[in-house]
Formats: C-alpha cells, sequence, structure tokens
C-alpha cells in the first residue's frame, strides 16, 4: 500500500501538479515532428542533474528527513532498503519511454488514444498490483459527490471519461488514431512499473521501478536507444533540421514535466500523469482550426475533465488546489478569442448589406446569366444554319456524315449545336497531313516503345469500338465509354475508322510551330515526325513552355462578359475569374507553373512532341492533346444518385473536399506548393497567422475596400485528405505530420454541404459531374481543359477559383455569411442542376462524341490531300 504522506508534505502536492500541467502544456505548445528527439535526449540528459540537484538541496536545508518532499520526492522507509531495480525493468522502462517519443516523432504530436490509459492503470492498481489508493483524509477529499467518485475513483467511471475523451480527441475518426495503441501501451507499461516502484508490495514478473532511485541507469538506457533511432532515422530520411533554440526549450520542458509529474505521481498516483497529458493536449487544440463549433467545445470539454481528474488526485487539505482551475484559462481563453473572432468577421462581411451589387460575385453571375443567354439563342435551328455556321466559324466544309449528326443531334434536342470550337482547335492541324500521312503518325506513335497509348477500332457495321495495347489488358473503360456513347450508330455516318487514346492521367502531346515538324531538330526527332520523352517525376515546365512564344492565342469564347468585368478586377484587386479560358492559360501567366503538381513534378508525364493525333481527357492550354469524355465519369463511385442527396436547407453550411494528395510527385519540399497541398493547409488553418494573409472586400461608405487579415473561419471549411501517397518517403513522413487527415470519408458526404470543391488530381477530377447534378455549388478549380468547357458558363453552373486561390476566403465568406450570397450559392446550384440534366445527358455525350469522330475519320480517310495552314477566320 502507499504510504501517505505527513501533513507537512501535503502542501506542496498541488503545487507539483499544477507545474506538471503547466510543462506538459508548455511541451504540448512547442513540440514537432522534427525536435521531438533531440528533445527528448536533452530532456534525459537534464533529469539526473534535475533529480540530484534537488536531492542535494534537500540535503543541505533539511537533512535527511523523508519530510522535504517539496525539494525532492518523498522517501518510503522501506523502499530505501530495497535492491535497486532489475536491469530487465530498467530496459522495459526505457524501451517504452522511446516507443512513445518514436510516435511523437513520425505520427503524431499527440496520442488520441491516450486517456485510456488512466482506468486501464487503474485496472492493474487494483488487479494486479493489488493496490487501492490510500483513504487518508490528508489524501482523499472528504465530501466527494457521487457522480465525482464514480467519475474518477472507478473502473467504470474513467472507462466511460476515456472513451469519450478518446472519441473527441480522434475527431471521431478512431481508425485513423488506430496507430495511438502502440505508444499507449508502452506508456502503460511505463507507468504500471513506476505505480509498482511506489508501493510496498512486490508482483512477480512485474517491472517495478522507483524513479528518483533509478533515474541515473533508467536515464542512460533511454540515452542509448534514443541515439539509436536517430542514427537509424537519419541513415533513411536524411538530417531533419530543428530549431535550436525551441528544440532546446522543449527539452527543458520535458524534463520539468516529468520531475514535477514524478513528485505529484509519488504522493497520489501515476494515474494523473496521463490525466496531464490529456490535458495538454485537448486544452491546446487550437480553436481556430476546428472544422465545427462542436469539435471546438468538446475538446474543452475534454480539458475541463481531465483537469477535474487532476484535481480529484490532489489533497483537498491543499490551500492551492483551487488554483488548479486557472489552468482552465488555456482552453477557454483562445476559444473566446476564435468566438469574437468569427462574431467580428461575421459582421464585417454584412457591410454588404443593401449593396451586393457592387460584390464581383454579383457582377460576374450577372455578366454570366447575359452570356448563358446568349449560348442559347444563337445555336443553330435547322441543318442549312448549322452548315453555314459551321463554314463561317472554321472556313471549311463541314465533315462527311454531318447532315446525319445535326439530324441525330436535333431528334434528341441537344441543347449545343454550334460551339464545339475545341473540337475544331484540336483537329485542324492535322488538316496539314493527308489522310496516308495522319494514318501512318498513328501506327508510328502507338509501336513507339513506351509510348502507352490505346490504338481503338471503331466499327460501323456493329457500332463498337475495341481498344488494343502494347501489354495493358486494363483499357480503364476507354472502349466500354465509346460504346456506351456510340450505340445505335451502326450502319450511320462514322465509318470503319482507327483513333489513340491516352491511357495516362496527365496530358501527352506538345505540338512544334510550322516550321520544326518535318525537321530541323537533329536525332532528337524519329522517323521525323514526334519525339518520345519519359518525364516522369521531373519538372517539365521548361519543356511544355518552350514554344509559348510562336503560339497563336486562342479566340476568346468569352465575349459578353469582358466590359462587365475589367473594372470589377481593377478595383477589387483579388482574381474572381471571368475568363475561364484565360485563367487557364499558362502561356499567359508562366509564374503559376510552380503551383500545380502537373507542371512542378508530375506523377508520370510522357511526353511526345509532335504532330500526333492523341485523345486525352484533359491538356493544359498549350498542348495538342484532343479532348473527349473522360470514362472515369461513368465509374460508379462518381455517378449521382440522388437518394443519396439533401436538400438545401439541410445542407450544413459550408465546403467540402475530401480525397487523396494526387496532383504530383513529392520529392522535395515543393510539395507544399502543389494545388491540393496548398487548398487543404489553407482550408485547415495550418499556416502561423503572421505567416499567412488573406483578403477580405468591406463595402464602407459607397466604396469597396480592400482589408487584410489573417484570420480564417475554419468552421466553413470541412476539407481533409483521406490518403497521403505519390510521395518519396521522407515527404510522405511530412505530409502526414502536417496535415490532418481521415482515414475515410463516405463517397456521398460531398452532398450534405452546400458548397462543394472539385480540383485536377493527376488529371481531370472525375467526381465533377456527380457534384454539378447535386443540389450543391460547385466550386471548380482547374488547369485543365475538358470537352465541356464551352457548355458550362462560370457564375451560372459553378463558380470557379483560380490557382492562387487568393479570392477564395472572401468568397467563401460571402456565399455562406452573407444573405445574398447564400441566395446567389443556391441559384448556381439549382442552375447548374438543371442545365447538367438538358445538356450532361448521355445522348448528349454520344452528341459530342460522334462530331469528334466525324472529324477524326475526315483526318484518316486515305484519299484526303493535306491542306496548307488552317486557321479559324475572325469572327
Amino acid at each position: 500500500m502507499w504510504k501517505p504522506p505527513r501533513s507537512a508534505d501535503v502542501g506542496s502536492l498541488t503545487g507539483s501538479a499544477g507545474a506538471a500541467t503547466v510543462y506538459t502544456v508548455l511541451a504540448h505548445c512547442l513540440s514537432s515532428e522534427r525536435a521531438e528527439i533531440p528533445s527528448e535526449l536533452l530532456c534525459w540528459l537534464i533529469l539526473p542533474i534535475l533529480f540530484r540537484s534537488a536531492h542535494a538541496h534537500a540535503k543541505r536545508h533539511c537533512g535527511d528527513d523523508s519530510k522535504s518532499s517539496k525539494a525532492v520526492l518523498p522517501s518510503n522507509t522501506k523502499q530505501a532498503v530495497e535492491p535497486a531495480p532489475s536491469s530487465a525493468s530498467l530496459w522495459i522502462v526505457a524501451i517504452g519511454v522511446v516507443a512513445v517519443s518514436i510516435y511523437k516523432a513520425e505520427c503524431k504530436r499527440f496520442i488520441a488514444f491516450l486517456p485510456l490509459v488512466s482506468p486501464i492503470l487503474l485496472a492493474v492498481q487494483q488487479y494486479a498490483l493489488r493496490s487501492e489508493p490510500a483513504s487518508d483524509p490528508l489524501l482523499q477529499p472528504t465530501a466527494h459527490s457521487r457522480i465525482s467518485a464514480f467519475a474518477f475513483d472507478t473502473i467504470p467511471g474513467t472507462l466511460a471519461a476515456g472513451l469519450l475523451s478518446t472519441l473527441v480527441l480522434s475527431g471521431g475518426d478512431l481508425r485513423a488514431s488506430a496507430l495511438s495503441i502502440v505508444p499507449v501501451i508502452a506508456m502503460l507499461v511505463v507507468y504500471a512499473a513506476l505505480e509498482h516502484g511506489s508501493t510496498t508490495e512486490r508482483t512477480r514478473f512485474f517491472p517495478r521501478l522507483e524513479v528518483q532511485r533509478s533515474i541515473l541507469p533508467l536515464a542512460f538506457r533511454v540515452f542509448i536507444l534514443l541515439a539509436v533511432c536517430l542514427a537509424i532515422d537519419t541513415a533513411l530520411f536524411g538530417f531533419r533540421t530543428a530549431h535550436v533554440p525551441t528544440t532546446i526549450a522543449l527539452g527543458i520542458a520535458k524534463a520539468l514535466s516529468w520531475y514535477f509529474t514524478a513528485r505529484a505521481a509519488n504522493d497520489a498516483s501515476w494515474r494523473i500523469a496521463p490525466a496531464i497529458g490529456t490535458f495538454s493536449i485537448a486544452s491546446t487544440r487550437d480553436p481556430f482550426t476546428q472544422p465545427t463549433e462542436t469539435r471546438a467545445l468538446s475538446n474543452i470539454a475534454v480539458s475541463l475533465l481531465s483537469l477535474a481528474s487532476v484535481s480529484h488526485m490532489t489533497p483537498q487539505t491543499s490551500r492551492t488546489r483551487s488554483t488548479l482551475w486557472i489552468l482552465a484559462l488555456v482552453s477557454l481563453g483562445p476559444y473566446l478569442t476564435n468566438v469574437i473572432a468569427i462574431a467580428a468577421a461575421r459582421s464585417a462581411a454584412q457591410s454588404f448589406a443593401g449593396h451586393s451589387h457592387k460584390h464581383p460575385v454579383e457582377i460576374l453571375s450577372r455578366a454570366g446569366d447575359a452570356k448563358f443567354e446568349n449560348l442559347l439563342k444563337t445555336q443553330s435551328q435547322n441543318y442549312t444554319e448549322a452548315h453555314d455556321e459551321y463554314r463561317r466559324r472554321y472556313g471549311l466544309e463541314p465533315p462527311p456524315g454531318f447532315e446525319a449528326w445535326y439530324e441525330f443531334a436535333a431528334v434528341n434536342e441537344s441543347p449545343v449545336i454550334d460551339d464545339f470550337d475545341s473540337i475544331f482547335d484540336a483537329v485542324s492541324p492535322f488538316l496539314a497531313l493527308s489522310g496516308e500521312e495522319f494514318g501512318k503518325v498513328m501506327r508510328d506513335v502507338y509501336d513507339a516503345p513506351g509510348s502507352d497509348l490505346w490504338l481503338c477500332s471503331f466499327s460501323n457495321a456493329r457500332a463498337e469500338t475495341h481498344c488494343e495495347h502494347p501489354y495493358r489488358t486494363f483499357d480503364r473503360h476507354i472502349a466500354a465509354s465509346f460504346n456506351s456513347r456510340l450505340q445505335g450508330f451502326n450502319g450511320g455516318p462514322i465509318p470503319d475508322m482507327q483513333f489513340i487514346v491516352n491511357h495516362l492521367d496527365e496530358p501527352r502531346v506538345l505540338v512544334p510551330p510550322t516550321g520544326t515538324r518535318d525537321g530541323g531538330r537533329g536525332d532528337a526527332l524519329r522517323n521525323g515526325r514526334f519525339d518520345l520523352k519519359n518525364m516522369s517525376g521531373r519538372p517539365v515546365h521548361l519543356e511544355i513552355f518552350k514554344y509559348c512564344e510562336s503560339q497563336e492565342l486562342p479566340l476568346s469564347h468569352d465575349e459578353g462578359m469582358t466590359e462587365a468585368i475589367s473594372s470589377s478586377n481593377q478595383i477589387y484587386g483579388l482574381p474572381f475569374i471571368s475568363h475561364p479560358s484565360s485563367a487557364t492559360d499558362l502561356c499567359r501567366q508562366p509564374e503559376k507553373s510552380a503551383l500545380h503538381g502537373l507542371v512542378a513534378r508530375p506523377q508520370s508525364f510522357r511526353l511526345i512532341e509532335g504532330l500526333v493525333p492523341v485523345l486525352s481527357t484533359g491538356s493544359l492550354s498549350m498542348m495538342g492533346d484532343i479532348l473527349f469524355p473522360s470514362p472515369a465519369y461513368l465509374e460508379p463511385e462518381f455517378i449521382y444518385d440522388e437518394r443519396h442527396d439533401v436538400e438545401w436547407p439541410e445542407k450544413r453550411n459550408d465546403v467540402y473536399w475530401a480525397g487523396s494528395s494526387t496532383g504530383g510527385l513529392a520529392s522535395d519540399e515543393r510539395w507544399m506548393n502543389y494545388q491540393r497541398q496548398r487548398f487543404v493547409a489553407l482550408a485547415q488553418n495550418l499556416q502561423k497567422p503572421e505567416k499567412q494573409e488573406h483578403v477580405y472586400l468591406r463595402h464602407v461608405d459607397g466604396v469597396v475596400e480592400r482589408v487584410k487579415s489573417s484570420f480564417l473561419n475554419s468552421r466553413l471549411y470541412d476539407v481533409a485528405f483521406t490518403r497521403i501517397f505519390q510521395c518519396e518517403r521522407r515527404q510522405c513522413r511530412d505530409q502526414k505530420s502536417y496535415f490532418e487527415a481521415k482515414s475515410w470519408a463516405d463517397k456521398d458526404e460531398a452532398l450534405r454541404s452546400r458548397l462543394v470543391f472539385d480540383l485536377d488530381g493527376n488529371g481531370i477530377s472525375g467526381r465533377y459531374y456527380k457534384l454539378l447534378a447535386s443540389r450543391s455549388v460547385p466550386l471548380k478549380q482547374t488547369l485543365l481543359r475538358e470537352w465541356h468547357d464551352e457548355r458550362l458558363v462560370p457564375w451560372v453552373h459553378y463558380v470557379p477559383v483560380s490557382l492562387g486561390m487568393e479570392e477564395l476566403p472572401e468568397l467563401v465568406t460571402y456565399l455562406t455569411t452573407t444573405e445574398a450570397g447564400q441566395q446567389r450559392a443556391r441559384q448556381i446550384a439549382e442552375q447548374g442542376r438543371d442545365w447538367y440534366s438538358k445538356a450532361f445527358r448521355e445522348v448528349d455525350f454520344a452528341v459530342y462524341s460522334s462530331r469528334l469522330m466525324l472529324e477524326l475519320a475526315r483526318l484518316q480517310d486515305p484519299d484526303r490531300q493535306a491542306l496548307g495552314k488552317v486557321t479559324r477566320p475572325t469572327p
């Protein structure tokens, strides 16, 4: 049984518990994965000095009297004559300490299952160590309520509190925190051994250690193990630099935390250690990063519960026991500050009340409405008009079978008849080749080693497509998508033909200027037609930007919006997108190349330089891939199911996104600039306030002003990675420690939020149509052009977001916080949903695909002669 300290000793107990709590909180605030092992080394260098100095100080002032617990740990008379702990016990405890440190260094700074240590340790005390808390009134409060006694003195009560706290600390995602069971087991072994060392009874085969008497041999073993781990870590990942002053401060804080925790536990129980640890985690969870108010309040509840547990385990007779509750301000202070900041931000956003027509969202939406209206009313109403419009736009006769195509589109009430400029812009350069040359290029590029292309053949008689690959067997549903979209065309206008399809997510083709297509590049060109380069995992910006100066700027499809928007951009100075084609034109803004993983360092990138007809699902502005509807849109997880959607009023008023860290290969520190990583970091509020600056718009005295602030309302963002990969070993570890990841997300969870974010991965995003068809409003960020760009109007069917996202905080604030913004968001969601049902039917995919096939069939007609350079007439 524990020996109760004398009454003169009790006064220091609350001071020890309070000091232990303060230093543990400080250590948690200073902690970082990079500094964890070096600071732990320093901690165990300091601890022996700290204990020995305290012991020497006690001897000088109080002799060898065991009552001097204010300076040194109290000593039990029976323990004083006991033999030194076994080497096995020392190594077991040392391994446990190091295991916890390794987890913090490699996984997360906090251990979600830590609250469960207390009830398990209580069970070990009662059933393994045959130990019970002393009932001496000096140690135990004299007037416990039944609820308090149940919560902190019984296994069911502590277990219930532990489970609740664990659920909160894990954010409800126990699967993601499952690995923290390992350090929990290690901590349990350590605390049980230390608890065993504080009792007068011994349990066979159970590690036993009294921390003060064993501090030097224990510290030696811990130091040796940590040094070995640091050496292994350095060999595997390279040397990790850490801020030296912070690391030193962290090591000192850890040492003081251990020392004062040992003092408090010596006269109470080592169960106080996990209670203090839980408080340090919950109380320091930044409320400015919490996605919901419930999460923020739950962290405060856990911090108060754990603080109550610490207070409960300190003696009632301590005069300063109540001062422990001052530490509640550690969690309450930041939370109240966050609440005030949110209220202030919402109030400031209301400055546009009555003046919403001046907000960029409203200006852009009105211009978009006009453009969409013009798109609908200018479509050809009969074949003659469609034929004449084709000639007017492209200066050529339509391809053979165009009349039958028109009849198919008209019968199926296609809302788009004329706007297929992306098809012509992609295929028109091949008119400079004869039909025979075109066919030879297809065969040559397909046969080229490492081309990774599918050769697909369409049969007119069966209206079926068959695709073959030099070594792959799974075509990623390419043939199935064409079969689905071209069914019913057997015996129709599309002849037997072949076409090449890209297997990769990333675009493939870079078309050189006309003067270099047939030579002039020596050995760099093969067959005089194309050059194939595997640039996977390497920066590609120098290669794909090299023809920008000689490229002709594409004709804009955004007429009708320019005049309305240009003044807005000049006044407000935020990059709200008015012209998607310009926003995605990297040749005009090469500085953005570092902000997208596809350009900075793509996962796979097999560049084909030359005049080669390759179909891809998405393409960069300077590249020459021919666009076709992605088969990914047909995959079950990306199909919209109305049964899983909810009505607008029932949706959460926030932005949702969950997905993987695709988009580029993270092989150096530049991963922090990739599009998905930047978005998640912004939404999770991960940057320090002094390093982030957001811009908001305020309407003051009839003038729209820019206001800079480091504040971001995290309650408006529900964003997380569910999988972190496509990275080298070190960069994977860094990302896992930097981001708050989820282990899993329901495929329809996005439909429960009003705003749903969508952005590029390695290629186009397959979930876009699902979001467009839903009752939510898509916020779309992309550099990739797709086949549907001409039929989707920004600010009418979706909300575009710039690659830099400088306007995103203001955009989200307006759409979620103001009445006018919420109305506009709902309107865009309804318009996008309605237009999807009219322009993205299966037959609409067929209309586009069949027109594309007609153009490709004309190109490979063996009787067709080469034309000169073909350019679109100026409208």
